[in-house]
């Protein structure tokens, strides 16, 4: 997509500190990281969220995670791991190209990549379930 800042990137329009490439996807580190080695996977193609995306590309980007976490876990021995990815600007995208961030944790970093839980009631929840996936 033209003037997608995302698309130069992942395309090598734009320098990058990549950490990881392959045909469809590049991953790189993210220029201001919630902590050290929070990354970025993005795709080469265009797609403005998760619900453009075809089923398989949305798959193999979960597996370019899976391989980046791992060898961010292992190179920059984290304590654990998230994996945040949002779609709409309520949501908290703030470029609409997909991706997938990739963020190490480590004890006492200061991030809270967290949300207040509600308590719906038990019928409030078979009622959305019933709206999702309809009434058994």
């Amino acid at each position: 997509m033209d003037g997608c800042i995302f698309c130069k990137i992942a395309n090598g329009e734009i320098p990058s500190n990549t950490i990881y490439e392959d045909d469809a996807f590049r991953v790189i580190l993210d220029n201001g990281p919630a902590t050290k080695g929070h990354a970025l996977v993005l795709p080469k193609a265009h797609y403005s969220d998760l619900f453009e995306m075809p089923e398989e590309a949305a798959a193999d980007a979960m597996k370019v995670a899976k391989k980046v976490a791992s060898l961010i876990k292992t190179k920059l021995n984290c304590d654990g791991l998230n994996l945040v990815q949002n779609n709409g600007e309520t949501a908290g995208q703030t470029v609409m190209h997909f991706h997938l961030h990739v963020i190490p944790r480590y004890e006492n970093d200061g991030q809270k990549i967290l949300w207040n839980p509600t308590s719906p009631s038990a019928e409030e929840l078979v009622d959305i379930k019933n709206k999702i996936v309809g009434t058994v």
